[in-house]
This record gives structure tokens, C-alpha cells and sequence, in this order.
């Protein structure tokens, strides 16, 4: 009995460290970079396109951090890049999403995970708030922001563009 008890906790511990389907699948490859730009005239909030929603991403920066990227990915595909403290949307399909963030700084690449079901025609607000630690080692809080804190980040911050380097 006891040996059937290990083994089932041994098995446990296994699949536990295995990533689930949502998490294998919401960033990009792992050798995807970029080229951002900050555009400080860009404040505005969009609306959903017809039968899509609106997903808004936000980065803030501790004031002690240095210059920082972050990439956000979506089911499987980096989105785009957030730097320093600044925003960007992107258009989704109605349905269940998988969202990774990834902060490629000079000690260690936090990564933080987040899923949600979009409806069409509403608008979604996340936030990744990366902090550094006694250590200088960074740590990634991504979550929901409620509409009003992102509408004031949002009028606050330059629009984030970012396009794929070649």
C-alpha cells in the first residue's frame, strides 16, 4: 500500500511540472524579436471591430527598473511588444484565449500566463507589471485591470508598435 502511495505521488509531481496545452500554446517561438517604437501622440481607446472584441495590454515599469520589453503572446503567436511603460490592442475571434507574457530583461525572463473567453463586441484590459526584487531579479504580475485603471493608464502612456525583425 505504502509503495502504491510513493508511486502515485512520484506520478503527481510528474505531471505537475508538465505545462498545460493552454500554456504550451500561448506564447511564440521562443526565437521571436523585435523592433519597438513608443508613438507618445497615440492615447486613444478603440472599438471593438463587428463580431471581434478588443484586447488591451499594458505595461508598467517600477520607476528602479531599467529599460525593459516585454512580448505578449496569444495562442500561440507573439502579438506584439510592450516597453517600458506603454500599451497596445490587438483584435480577437469570440472564444477561449491563452495569453503569455515574457520579459526579456538581463537577469533571468519572468513569464506570466493568463487565459479568458472573449465575447464579441466587448473590451478586455491586461495588465503585466514587472517589479525588481532585492536581487535585481525581475518578477511579472500579468491579471485583468479593471477598465477605469487601464482607460488612465492607457491616457497616460504611448501606444507600443512593434514589428517583427528580419
Amino acid at each position: 500500500m505504502k509503495t502504491a502511495l510513493i508511486a502515485l505521488l512520484f506520478a503527481a509531481s510528474a505531471f505537475a511540472q508538465e505545462p498545460s496545452a493552454g500554456v504550451a500554446s500561448a506564447c511564440g517561438p521562443k526565437d521571436g524579436s523585435f523592433n519597438v517604437k513608443l508613438d507618445e501622440s497615440q492615447h486613444t481607446l478603440a472599438q471593438p471591430e463587428p463580431g471581434k472584441a478588443r484586447v488591451y495590454f499594458i505595461q508598467e515599469k517600477a520607476a528602479d527598473a531599467l529599460s525593459l520589453a516585454t512580448r505578449i503572446g496569444l495562442d500561440g503567436a507573439w502579438v506584439g511588444v510592450n516597453k517600458n511603460n506603454s500599451y497596445f490592442a490587438v483584435s480577437v475571434e469570440p472564444g477561449e484565449h491563452h495569453v503569455c507574457a515574457s520579459v526579456q530583461s538581463h537577469r533571468g525572463h519572468p513569464v506570466g500566463f493568463v487565459h479568458f473567453t472573449a465575447e464579441a463586441g466587448r473590451v478586455y484590459y491586461f495588465n503585466a507589471r514587472v517589479v525588481y526584487g532585492e536581487e535585481a531579479e525581475a518578477s511579472l504580475f500579468l491579471g485583468a485591470v479593471d477598465s477605469d485603471q487601464a482607460e488612465y493608464l492607457i491616457a497616460s502612456y504611448p501606444l507600443s508598435v512593434s514589428t517583427p525583425k528580419k
